[in-house]
């Protein structure tokens, strides 16, 4: 399904967005379709990004030291990658019983851009999400990628955050959610946005509706909106703790 998807791309994207789990939907039996790091989705990821001269991201569920981890691939054209696990485990629904946390953040570049991708549940923490300034280093990222399996029950409160952390950390949000009904029968409504410092939604993807989309991110609004409108010089200090990742986080 995914290779018909990407074959209908008319662009030359830079970077192609997946959902969380893109490869089997939110699950909590790990040990049915959990893949090595050598995978075949690993191997998968490496020929699109190749193929489409282009990052290719999403996560999927890998096994790796003994562990389960709901893991974001960073897969760039050469066939390098990053990865980032997600922090927060979501425990209502038990997500925290099978999957090991991640500790780390991950912040990658692209053709200038700093990126920081988070998994899901990660948006309700405003803290882990947090932008910073630094004059010598400048913002810690432009934009923040959040890949998703969030509940239509829900859809009110994403589509909130994703606002909030645009708007607070003076930065564009990725927000990619999957649609339709899994094997718990949950329903997923999408709701999928690109939302751009001010919290103005980009996109033109409708609820429900299972579709691709082509977003431009324009570097000079979100450069002059910054130095318009200052609220990062006010910004307090907040310290989150973050270690690296077991085995690392890149190849």
């Amino acid at each position: 399904m995914f290779d018909e998807k990407l074959a209908g791309i008319d662009t030359a994207p830079d970077l192609i967005v997946l959902p969380e789990m893109f490869t089997t939907g939110f699950t909590m039996i790990p040990h049915n379709h959990a893949e090595p790091m050598e995978g075949k989705s690993m191997q998968w990821m490496q020929e699109k990004a190749g193929q489409h001269n282009c990052v290719v991201t999403g996560s999927m569920i890998i096994r790796a030291n003994g562990n389960y981890f709901n893991r974001l691939i960073w897969m760039q054209p050469d066939g390098n990658y990053q990865f980032y696990d997600k922090k927060h485990l979501f425990s209502y629904a038990g997500e925290n019983k099978y999957y090991t946390p991640g500790s780390g953040k991950l912040v990658v570049e692209l053709k200038g851009w700093k990126i920081m991708p988070v998994i899901c549940y990660d948006l309700r923490f405003p803290g882990w999400c947090r932008n910073s300034y630094d004059e010598d280093r400048g913002f810690a990222y432009d934009c923040m990628i959040n890949v998703a399996n969030w509940p239509g029950s829900r859809s009110h409160a994403w589509r909130v955050l994703l606002m909030a952390r645009a708007i607070e950390n003076q930065a564009y949000v990725i927000g990619l959610n999957r649609v339709g009904a899994d094997g718990n029968n949950i329903e997923y409504s999408g709701d999928s946005a690109v939302i751009d410092p001010k919290g103005e939604n980009l996109s033109g993807i409708m609820p429900y509706r299972e579709a691709s989309e082509t977003v431009n991110l324009p570097a000079c609004q979100l450069q002059d909106f910054r130095e318009a409108f200052r609220p990062w010089a006010d910004w307090d200090t907040i310290e989150v703790k973050s270690y690296p990742s077991p085995g690392g986080g890149s190849q």
